[in-house]
């Protein structure tokens, strides 16, 4: 199993973290983001393009939105053989703002197979959490 996760305490409210989390054009700037097609929304399928891997679209769905705590995307394969699961995470921290957590995990039967021909997302994490925390704290 890939794995790969970033946490970051934000000093605003996780309202004011959500607004910027559920809002797609947002982090088309800044965030590691390239492009997202369609809107964050319960059971949406939108398609997510990033900096890391620009002439590659990937389809996922909002397959959890708890506003403002949770927001999942899951995408990959048919029959399970490859899936990867983004999930994001606001805990409210009294009196600070709230700790944003990040997490994606690759799992399935071709997972050690394309995890091996992956780039290192860590760095695009690291870029998505410090946007947010930027933008959240301005």
């Amino acid at each position: 199993m890939l794995q790969y996760s970033v946490t970051r305490d934000i000093a605003a409210p996780p309202e004011r973290v959500w607004a910027i989390l559920s809002d797609a054009r947002r982090l088309e700037d800044g965030f590691g983001i390239t492009r997202i097609d369609g809107t964050l929304a319960p059971g949406a399928t939108i398609k997510v393009w990033s900096e890391i891997s620009p002439g590659r679209a990937f389809p996922v769905r909002v397959t959890t939105y708890t506003a403002p705590a949770r927001m999942v995307w899951t995408g990959g394969m048919p029959l399970g053989l490859f899936r990867g699961i983004r999930t994001f995470t606001l805990v409210p921290l009294p009196g600070l703002g709230a700790r944003f957590t990040m997490e994606e995990v690759f799992s399935g039967p071709l997972s050690g197979l394309i995890g091996r021909s992956m780039p290192d997302l860590q760095p695009s994490f690291e870029t998505f959490a410090t946007a947010l925390k930027r933008n959240a704290e301005t």
